[in-house]
């Protein structure tokens, strides 16, 4: 199972009667208003990632990993302003009366943590399923209906178990509710990140008494689900990173951009020609800018099937040198290789490195095949104007080299200035980086003019 790319397999195991009474009482207690605080940080150390990440997160938190949550907070939260736990407000206060049915549930809950168990080989017919904690190799006997008929030895639960009723030391258990099925490889991941967490934990305050496996995970079991987060959230990120995006001619979109400023046309343009990797191509289309300075270079995929393809490209004016590539590794490594060849010629100006904005769902991350999205030159407009935008917000007020390192509102003081000034928001009107890419301005000139003082 990969977290992101495949729908992470969760489900809610029909709970016994009494447990279930039970928990719903519990539920009821810590929705009470004089716990709302307490409930709140509880839910902040279990969803700690999700909380983190605000609004604007990429992804919302599982079903299961809230249940998983709640269940947290009814039998393993200590709240911090001196209350009783919720477990202990139900067994001790006498406020209605408790079914000795339902009662009995208290303890085994009680002692109840957050596991990964492995499913056993499974005995035909067998009404009991067993399952090894990961943790410290303890056998379970769970009903066989918890589970559904597709789950298969070797796969691991992340879930909840509470004993039976009785026993305390009875290998009978049933699954609390929610169930997050994992594959053996990310359930180990998983183990052991939040092992790595205990053994730093226990570095830094100097001892090795966070007792064993299930008193730590009965006090820390909201690092289970923090860490579970993390690894949904890093393989969301890892497939995005390999979505294609295309323009509507098929052709790779370079959605990374650079800006750079000079004033050594000749110097650049010939050591480019010269750069290992990069061809000089035609500006196309022919006519669409008017200006003497100008000229394009390319660098292509040089390995497997995409052998050929365009991945970057550098359009160097009179005054600017755009550069345009599909990601952000092969800008550095560009941006790296510029610097070596041409030193303090450029001048960085800015960058942008996230492509359009795009709902993208699971089912559409799930194929084998990395995402293709096209791209249409109205959402190309509107991602190189946000980048001009940027670039251009203290343009008036920042040393040029073509203005010999003047800024342009100090070179404006003078009539010969305002006339060289002009002249340049003209050139760079003329060579606006929308017109290469889709044959209309992306940025509207006249706002540096009047920045500047020319209207």
């Amino acid at each position: 199972m990969k977290l992101a790319n495949e729908r992470v397999v969760g489900r809610s195991v029909p709970v016994t009667k009494d447990l279930d009474s039970v928990l719903t009482r519990l539920d009821r207690l810590s929705m009470a208003a004089g716990f709302a605080t307490q409930r709140r940080i509880a839910f902040g150390r279990a969803l700690q990632v999700y909380v983190e990440l605000g609004i604007q997160a990429p992804l919302s938190p599982l079903p299961e990993e809230v249940e998983l949550a709640d269940l947290l907070l009814y039998a393993d939260f200590y709240p911090e302003d001196g209350q009783l736990t919720l477990i202990e407000q139900l067994r001790d206060v006498i406020t209605e009366h408790i079914p000795e049915e339902e009662r009995v549930w208290l303890d085994p809950l009680k002692h109840s943590y957050m596991d990964l168990v492995e499913l056993l080989p499974q005995e035909s017919g067998a009404a009991r399923r067993r399952v090894r904690s990961i943790g410290n190799g303890r056998v379970y006997e769970i009903p066989a209906e918890s589970l559904g008929q597709d789950e298969q030895a070797g796969e691991v639960l992340f879930t909840r178990l509470v004993r039976e009723p009785g026993d305390p030391e009875s290998t009978l258990a049933v699954v609390a509710g929610p169930v997050l099925l994992l594959s053996a490889q990310d359930a180990r991941a998983l183990y052991e990140t939040t092992a790595q967490e205990r053994r730093e934990m226990e570095v830094v305050g100097g001892s090795f008494e966070l007792g064993d496996w299930p008193e730590f995970a009965k006090r820390f079991g909201h690092l289970l689900l923090k860490n579970f987060a993390r690894m949904r959230l890093a393989a969301l990120l890892d497939a995005v990173s390999e979505i294609r995006y295309r323009t509507t001619d098929g052709e790779p979109y370079f959605y990374v951009m650079a800006l750079y400023e000079h004033q050594e046309f000749s110097h650049l343009t010939e050591n480019m020609s010269e750069l290992e990797g990069w061809e000089e191509v035609p500006v196309q289309p022919e006519g669409a800018v008017r200006s003497k300075k100008l000229r394009r270079f390319v660098q292509r995929l040089k390995k497997g099937a995409s052998a050929g393809v365009l991945a970057g490209r550098v359009t160097v004016t009179a005054t600017q040198l755009f550069l345009e590539c599909d990601s952000r590794e092969r800008l550095d490594a560009i941006k790296h290789s510029l610097a070596a060849t041409f030193g303090f010629s450029l001048h960085f100006r800015g960058e942008a490195t996230q492509p359009p904005i795009r709902q993208v769902t699971q089912e559409e991350l799930s194929g084998d095949e990395p995402l293709t999205l096209l791209v249409t030159d109205e959402e190309d407009r509107t991602l190189v104007s946000a980048f001009l935008e940027t670039v251009y917000l203290e343009w008036a007020d920042r040393e040029t080299p073509t203005l010999g390192g003047e800024t342009p509102h100090h070179v404006m003081t003078t009539p010969a200035g305002r006339t060289q000034v002009a002249a340049l928001i003209d050139e760079m009107e003329r060579t606006d980086l929308g017109l290469f890419r889709t044959g209309v301005a992306a940025f509207d000139y006249n706002k540096l003019r009047a920045h500047v003082g020319l209207c």
